[in-house]
C-alpha cells in the first residue's frame, strides 16, 4: 500500500538528518522532495504546493519541540498535515433510522458491487445489523447474479425484480421489503458507467430523490488517482454524496486519490477496500494512514484485526490442551485459519512498523500457508491429533497426498514440535522461566 510514495516521502526526509538545526534553506530542499512525491503519486500539484507550504511555516517557526531531531521534528510535521489533509479524524457512518438506507453510486469497475457484499457483512458482524442487499444495476450483464452471489457468500438477502428495468421503482420495492421483514439496513447497489454521463447521473439522482438515503456513498477505485478525485467532484456536484469509500488499496496504488480527495470535494473517506475477501474492509482513520504512508505501520489496526478473530471460548478450550500436552494439527490449522481471516499478508506485515521497509523487495506470498494446509490435511484424523506416530512411512504417504517433499513434511513436523514446546512453557510460571532463559543467552 503506497510502497512507492512511502520510499520517495523516506528519502526526501533523509535530506535533513545529521543537520543541527532546521533552517530555511534545509526545509526547503526537504519539503521539494516531498512535493516531488507527493505530485509523482497523482496528487494535485495546488494541493501538494499548499501541502507543503503549510509544513514550511510550521517547520520554521517551530519551537515547541527543540529537543528532537530536525529529522524527527519534520516527520511528525508531515505526519499530521497528512492526516489533517485526509480529514482529521475517523468519519462514522449514519444508522440513526430504522431502516437505514444506504445508496452506493459509483463508475463501473470501481468495485462497487463487492464493496456493497463487504460493508453488508461489515454491518451484519460489527453492528449487529440485518441488512437487505438491493440489486438495482439493470444494465450490466450478470450484475444481478454477482450481488446474489455475494450475499450467499456472506449469508445476507439480496432482494431483485428481473422482470423490471426501472431502477428507481427496484429501489423503492427494496426499501418496502425491507421495512416488511425486519431489516433494519438496506444497501442499494446501483449501475455504473464507464464514465460520467448524463443519464447515469440522472437515474441516480432519480433514485435519491425516491428513497432520501440516510447515507450516499462514493466508490472510487483508488488506482485510478487524480481520475477518481475528478469523478468524485462530478458525481458530488449532483448528489452531495456523505463520503467516499476507497477499493483496491491493497493493489498497485499511487495514493493520490485518499491523499486529496477530501480537501476537493471536502467529504470524509469512510471506508477502504483492501483485499478480495469479505473481510476485507476497514474504517479509514486519516491518522493510521498518515503512519503507513510514512513508513510508521499501524499497530493498531493489526490489533483490532486479531482481536476480532479472537475467541475466548477457543482461547480457554487450546489452554487446556497445552497444559495437557494435546495441542494437535487440527488445532494448528485453526490458528492458521484465523491468521488468513485477518486479511493479505503484505497488508499485515505493513502494519508492523519498519517490517514494511525492510520485506519491501520481498515476494510476501498471499498462499504462504497451502503447502501447510495441504500436509495437515493429507494426514489421517489419529496423525493430526498424535503427530508423534507419524514414521518414515506415514511420511511418504503424507508428502505423496500433499504435493509436497518428505523434507517439507519433515521442516513442518520439526517446527511443530518445537512450537508446541514453546507454547507448553509459556503455560503458568514457565513464562518467567523462558525470560530467564532467553536473558542468560544475551
Amino acid at each position: 500500500m503506497f510502497d512507492n510514495l512511502s520510499d520517495k516521502l523516506d528519502k526526501a526526509l533523509h535530506i535533513l538528518k545529521g543537520h543541527g538545526q532546521i533552517t530555511e534553506i534545509n526545509v526547503a530542499e526537504t519539503l521539494k522532495e516531498v512535493r516531488r512525491a507527493l505530485v509523482d503519486a497523482d496528487v494535485n500539484y495546488k494541493i501538494a504546493k499548499d501541502f507543503t507550504a503549510r509544513v514550511k511555516e510550521k517547520a520554521i517557526g517551530e519551537n515547541v519541540l527543540k529537543s528532537l531531531k530536525p529529522g524527527q521534528l519534520m516527520v511528525k510535521l508531515v505526519k499530521d498535515e497528512l492526516t489533517e489533509l485526509m480529514g482529521g479524524d475517523a468519519a462514522g457512518i449514519n444508522l440513526s433510522d430504522s431502516p437505514s438506507i444506504i445508496l452506493m453510486s459509483g463508475l463501473q469497475g470501481s468495485g462497487k458491487t463487492t464493496f456493497s457484499g463487504k460493508l453488508a457483512n461489515y454491518l451484519k458482524n460489527k453492528k449487529t445489523k440485518k441488512p437487505l442487499l438491493v440489486a438495482c444495476d439493470v444494465y450490466r450483464p450478470a450484475a444481478i447474479d454477482q450481488l446474489h452471489v455475494v450475499g450467499e457468500q456472506i449469508n445476507v438477502e439480496v432482494f431483485s425484480d428481473r422482470g423490471n428495468n426501472d431502477p428507481v421503482a427496484i429501489a423503492k420495492a427494496g426499501v418496502a421489503h425491507a421495512k416488511a421483514n425486519g431489516n433494519n439496513v438496506v444497501i442499494i447497489d446501483t449501475a455504473g458507467r464507464l464514465a460520467v454521463d448524463e443519464a447515469m447521473m440522472t437515474e441516480i439522482e432519480n433514485i435519491h430523490k425516491a428513497i432520501s438515503p440516510s447515507e450516499t456513498l462514493f466508490v472510487v477505485d483508488s488506482m485510478t488517482g487524480q481520475d477518481a478525485v475528478n469523478t468524485a467532484k462530478a458525481f458530488n456536484d449532483v448528489l452531495n454524496f456523505d463520503g467516499v469509500i476507497l477499493t483496491k488499496l491493497d493493489g498497485d496504488t499511487r495514493g493520490g486519490a485518499a491523499i486529496s480527495i477530501k480537501s476537493v470535494v471536502n467529504k470524509p473517506i469512510k471506508f477502504i477496500g483492501t483485499g478480495e475477501k469479505m473481510e476485507a474492509i476497514d474504517v479509514f482513520y486519516p491518522s493510521r494512514m498518515a503512519d503507513r504512508i510514512l513508513g510508521m505501520g499501524d499497530v493498531v489496526s493489526l490489533v483490532e484485526r486479531a482481536q476480532e478473530q479472537f475467541d475466548e471460548e477457543e482461547a480457554r478450550k487450546l489452554q487446556k490442551k497445552i497444559a495437557k500436552n494435546q495441542f494437535g494439527f487440527d488445532d494448528f490449522l485453526k490458528q492458521i485459519q484465523q491468521i488468513k481471516k485477518m486479511g493479505n499478508m503484505k497488508d499485515l506485515v505493513g502494519m508492523i512498523p519498519g517490517a514494511g521497509k525492510m520485506m519491501k523487495n520481498m515476494d510476501i506470498d498471499d498462499d504462504a500457508f497451502k503447502h501447510i494446509e495441504a500436509i495437515i490435511h493429507s494426514m489421517t484424523p489419529a496423525e493430526r491429533a498424535k503427530p508423534q506416530i507419524i514414521n518414515a512411512s506415514r511420511k511418504k504417504r503424507i508428502g505423496k497426498g500433499s504435493g509436497t517433499s518428505i523434507q517439507q513434511v519433515n521442516q513442518l513436523l520439526k517446527q511443530f514440535d518445537q512450537m508446541s514446546k514453546m507454547m507448553k512453557m509459556m503455560q503458568g510460571g514457565g513464562g518467567k522461566r523462558m525470560m530467564q532463559m532467553m536473558g542468560k543467552m544475551r
